[in-house]
């Protein structure tokens, strides 16, 4: 059988297990619709968190922006999994012990104002987009390769068939089917990992092998050689600046990601919802430290095998001629002497979409078909797991926490789940839209709903459970003043990518780049949010009692 008929077949039956869970899991009620009952086992839930965590940005994109920026890469790997311990440690027992559905929820009740409750689901829904564009993204290149067919309509497929799992069984479905795509995620990404470094190295693991070989000197060396910088020479591609605002971005992006909150609402007490989060760093872990030693190798085979060669050769590879067909991979013989000129200066003949990197490499490499098939299922896991708890919390942000609690308190639960799964398939368009027109690598654009989520909603959750004084006036003010300011500034600076203007219409914020210019917002969401709540009223004494309870240790009901 062919590469693309055992991927086929592969992600065929991997569906087959995902449809049948969602079938088993489907739901009729809202509470199941929206936090699964909140009857989710902490060792289950650690796996959805993961799968959840780990989308396309993680498993396709992320070794390739360590790949491609080198040590300044590194920012993912830090900001992910600090910003993760930030919200496992900080944040999330409390939102549990506080016991409601979604963020918004959080801060509409905390701040006893439907006002607040909007501006916080309008941010949950930006971030929200913004987020699943990458996802759209990362399955439209799978398809798009596996199926031969054009990245758009890579996009639409995917849309379809993360609506059907996010319509059919609710964040019940979506919770049982992302713990399953957990191990199907962190098997296609290890296997190929150990099968690399064992062929490069002689080490078959990976972690062992990047810091006790040379490669890394090997690839530094091939680079230099191509006229390129050094693979671990810091701040050639990200200023010290960039580094530092993109990481702090990342990080405080992390813990106010509402799609990755409501995972805390899904287990029946604050104890599981503790054990959900070690679960859940022990499983990340497994793949996050594995990616730097998988994007180093991958640019290593590639270099090696593209760079310098006649371009005829090159073409006539298998793999080469089904990515070029793709879009994702280009070459250009511009000064017409057939020979693949591959640098990073103007002369430069290669054009490789980073997203490609994690998908291509098992080719690369010469890996068995099966290996090849398990990475695209693994890139299709990870990508349609985060796509679908994007859609719920999307779709709570406006049936639940706006139509329902806002404008039709007496709403059945038909009707919400109506409401719900109407916004369900609006989201779907916009987010397969963003998907096919996004502003960078996927890894990228999900860093714009890390910037995003750390303007808008984490000073305020923050500031909601650690300050009694914050009242209703200084979250609202907060909220729009961060979220204002970063989107009018992602927008201005990726002006020509979004818009299709002639170039952008600044280049950056006094030296700070869109991934990073969350945390101007964030600055200035806490600066307003602190001084608007001293200069009005101070919130009613029930609702400061209320947070001093939610702070207070307290035996959990699992072992009185």
């Amino acid at each position: 059988m062919s590469v693309e008929a055992i991927t086929i077949t592969l992600v065929v039956i991997t569906f087959i297990i995902y449809t049948a869970i969602g079938w088993w899991s489907r739901v009729r009620d809202t509470s199941s619709f929206y936090v699964a009952g909140q009857n989710i086992p902490a060792v289950a839930n650690g796996a959805a968190i993961a799968a959840d965590w780990m989308s396309a940005a993680s498993f396709i994109s992320m070794a390739g922006l360590v790949a491609f920026l080198g040590y300044d890469g590194t920012i993912y790997l830090m900001g992910w999994t600090g910003g993760y311990v930030l919200l496992a440690l900080l944040l999330a027992p409390y939102l549990r012990k506080f016991g409601k559905f979604t963020v918004p929820d959080f801060i509409g009740d905390r701040f006893y104002s439907s006002s607040a409750r909007t501006v916080a689901a309008i941010a949950t829904i930006f971030i929200s987009l913004t987020y699943i564009s990458g996802q759209m993204r990362g399955v439209g290149i799978v398809f798009s390769r596996y199926l031969q067919v054009d990245i758009v309509i890579g996009v639409l497929i995917g849309m379809a068939i993360v609506g059907f799992f996010a319509l059919l069984g609710g964040m019940k479905g979506v919770t049982w089917t992302q713990a399953i795509q957990y191990f199907v995620i962190i098997i296609a990404f290890l296997i190929p990992a150990f099968a690399i470094s064992a062929q490069l190295t002689g080490n078959p693991i990976p972690q062992l092998s990047f810091i006790g070989s040379d490669i890394v000197e090997r690839l530094s060396q091939i680079q230099i050689d191509l006229g390129m910088t050094e693979y671990m020479e810091p701040f050639t591609n990200l200023s010290m600046l960039n580094v530092f605002m993109m990481t702090l971005a990342l990080m405080a992006g992390t813990a106010g990601l509402p799609h990755v909150i409501v995972r805390f609402y899904t287990v029946k007490s604050v104890r599981a919802a503790r054990w959900s989060a070690v679960w859940a760093i022990i499983f990340i872990g497994l793949l996050y430290l594995t990616a730097p030693a998988v994007g180093a190798f991958a640019k290593y085979n590639l270099i090696d095998t593209i760079a310098d060669q006649p371009l005829e050769e090159v073409q006539n590879i298998d793999w080469v001629n089904k990515w070029e067909t793709t879009g994702l991979l280009e070459f250009n013989d511009e000064n017409g002497d057939g020979v693949i000129n591959y640098t990073s200066g103007d002369d430069n003949e290669v054009m490789i979409d980073g997203d490609i990197i994690v998908l291509s490499t098992p080719e690369v490499a010469n890996l068995a078909p099966f290996i090849i098939a398990l990475v695209a299922a693994g890139g299709l896991a990870a990508a349609l797991s985060t796509a679908s708890g994007l859609l719920i919390t999307m779709t709570s942000a406006v049936s639940h926490d706006i139509y329902y609690r806002i404008f039709n308190k007496n709403a059945s639960e038909a009707q919400r789940l109506r409401v719900g799964r109407i916004t369900l398939f609006v989201a779907l368009l916009v987010a397969a839209y963003v998907g096919i027109n996004p502003p960078g690598f996927a890894g990228e654009v999900v860093a714009l709903a890390f910037g995003l989520g750390a303007a808008s909603l984490f000073p305020v959750i923050l500031l909601g459970i650690f300050d009694k004084r914050m009242n209703k006036e200084g979250a609202i003010a907060g909220i729009l003043t961060g979220l204002i300011f970063t989107l009018f500034m992602i927008g201005t600076i990726l002006s020509e990518s979004i818009f299709g203007t002639d170039g952008p219409l600044i280049e950056s914020f006094f030296g700070i780049n869109a991934q990073g210019v969350g945390v101007v917002g964030m600055l200035l969401n806490f600066i307003v949010s602190f001084i608007v709540s001293r200069m009005t009223a101070e919130p009613p004494k029930e609702i400061q009692e209320l947070i001093e309870n939610v702070r207070a240790p307290e035996i959990d009901e699992d072992i009185k």
